[in-house]
């Protein structure tokens, strides 16, 4: 398994709860796909992400974590999608960004 699996695994085992109450996902901009579009706190939220240092490998975590239960779709986006960023979910947050 790759390592931004398993550090993004370990931030949600760290951070408790099950896994269906986190959204997981990839982008060229995390920053913005998190704070931005999916409307998750930057203070006090529980988010992170990785770079998986090309798209191939961010799939393939992105892909890990939503077989752990995690929400989220796959085949978004593109050829120089290289970060995996997950958080957990709450009332403020909008996952059908």
């Amino acid at each position: 398994m790759n390592n931004v699996f398993l550090e993004i695994k370990n931030y949600m085992d760290a951070g408790g709860g099950d896994y269906r109450n986190w959204y997981t996902g990839i982008a060229r901009d995390p920053r913005s796909r998190l704070f931005a579009q999916h409307q998750v706190s930057k203070q006090g939220g529980a988010w992170i992400y990785r770079n998986a240092g090309n798209d191939t490998a961010a799939r393939a975590a992105e892909q890990a974590l939503l077989t752990l239960g995690c929400k989220g779709g796959p085949c978004g986006g593109d050829c120089n999608t290289c970060y995996v960023y997950a958080y957990r979910i709450t009332s403020a947050t909008v996952e059908a960004a």
